[in-house]
C-alpha cells in the first residue's frame, strides 16, 4: 500500500479501508472454524509465532531495526502478553460455544473499557458530554445483546455465560494493555513492535499448550491449516499492515472506524458462512453497540486527542 511519490490516491485509501474491515471482520469466522479442530492456544499460539516470524523477517529485509535495549524488549512481550494473549486467547476459545458474530459484538466494548480506565487512572483523558451518553448507551446495549445467552445459562447452558465472562475479561485485558502502550510510547518501528508482540504471545499460547498437553487433540486437515492461513496472511500480516499504513494518511477517528464496523461485518459474514443468526434483542444490542463505539470513539477528550487514539496502538482488532 505503499505511495512512492506524493499523496496517496483515493483509490488507495478506499482499499486499504475495505481490507481492514472485511479482513478483520472476516477473522471471527475463521476462528469459529479452527477452534472447532485445535485447541484454542494451538489455534492462536501457531497463528501468532508464523506471523511473528514473517513481520519480523520482512522488518529486516527492509533494513529496519530488530533489536532493542532490553528495557524496551520486555516491555514489548509484556504488551504482547496483555494485548495478544490475554486479550485473544479467551476470544478464540469463546467460539467453541458462541457464534462468531455475537463475539464479535461483546469485543466491540473495548473501546468503551478504554475510556473507563482513561477515567480512573491519574492525568487519564475525560470525555465530552456526548461521549458519556455513549459510554452509558453501550453497557446498556450490553445488557442487550448478552440477554439470550444469559437466559439460556440460567435454564443449564452454563458454558454460554463462561464464554462470555472470558471475553470481557480478555476486552479488558486488550483495553489496559492499548492504554500502557500509550504511555509507555516506545520508540520502535510499529511493525517490529508488532512482529514482538505476536512473538510473545505466540510462544505464551504454546508453553500452555504443552503444559496442557492440548497437541494430541489438534486435528490437522484442510480446514484447520486454512484457518490458520487466513488469520495468519489477512488477519495478522495484511490486515495490519494496511491499518498502519493508513494510521500515517488518514486522521485517526477515520481509521477507528473499524472498531464499530467489523462487528458488524463479523455478523453479516456469520451469517452467510456459518449460518449463524441473532435473537432480535441481540440485533437491538447491535445496532445501540455501533451507536455508542461511534459516539465515545469520535468524543473529544480534556486531552484534545480523539478517543479512539487510546487504542490506536492496539497490535490488531482483538482478532
Amino acid at each position: 500500500m505503499n505511495e512512492s511519490r506524493g499523496s496517496p490516491t483515493r483509490l488507495s485509501i478506499i482499499l486499504a479501508f475495505l481490507i481492514v474491515y472485511f479482513c478483520w471482520g472476516a477473522t471471527y469466522t475463521a476462528m469459529r472454524i479452527g477452534v472447532a479442530l485445535l485447541p484454542a492456544t494451538i489455534l492462536a499460539g501457531v497463528r501468532m509465532l508464523v506471523s511473528a516470524a514473517i513481520m519480523l523477517s520482512f522488518c529486516l529485509l527492509r533494513g529496519r531495526r530488530i533489536f532493542h535495549a532490553s528495557y524496551v524488549m520486555w516491555r514489548l512481550m509484556l504488551l504482547g502478553v496483555m494485548l495478544l494473549f490475554g486479550g485473544n486467547i479467551f476470544l478464540v476459545w469463546s467460539e467453541k460455544y458462541l457464534s462468531s458474530g455475537l463475539a464479535a459484538l461483546i469485543v466491540a466494548v473495548v473501546p468503551l473499557y478504554v475510556v473507563l480506565i482513561e477515567m480512573v487512572i491519574p492525568n487519564g483523558d475525560r470525555l465530552r458530554r456526548q461521549g458519556y451518553f455513549g459510554l452509558a448507551l453501550g453497557f446498556s446495549a450490553l445488557v442487550a445483546l448478552l440477554w439470550p445467552s444469559l437466559r439460556d445459562g440460567l435454564r443449564g447452558h452454563p458454558m454460554e455465560i463462561i464464554a462470555i465472562s472470558g471475553i470481557l475479561i480478555g476486552a479488558f485485558s486488550w483495553a489496559s494493555g492499548s492504554v500502557l502502550s500509550r504511555r509507555m510510547n516506545l520508540p520502535v518501528d510499529p511493525l517490529v513492535a508488532a512482529g514482538w508482540e505476536m512473538f510473545a504471545a505466540g510462544a505464551t499460547n504454546v508453553v500452555f499448550a504443552t503444559l496442557f498437553w492440548r497437541w494430541p487433540h489438534a486435528v490437522w486437515n484442510w480446514q484447520s491449516v486454512a484457518s490458520v492461513g487466513y488469520l495468519v496472511f489477512f488477519g495478522s500480516l495484511l490486515g495490519f499492515s494496511c491499518y498502519i499504513w493508513l494510521i500515517a494518511h488518514v486522521p485517526v477517528a477515520k481509521v477507528a472506524t473499524y472498531a464499530y464496523v467489523n462487528p458488524m461485518v463479523a455478523v453479516l459474514i456469520g451469517a452467510l458462512v456459518l449460518h449463524e443468526r441473532l435473537e432480535s434483542t441481540e440485533y437491538i444490542g447491535m445496532v445501540a453497540i455501533v451507536i455508542s463505539v461511534a459516539l465515545v470513539t469520535s468524543s473529544r477528550l480534556s486531552s484534545g486527542k480523539a478517543a479512539a487514539e487510546v487504542e490506536i496502538a492496539a497490535v490488531e482488532a482483538e482478532s
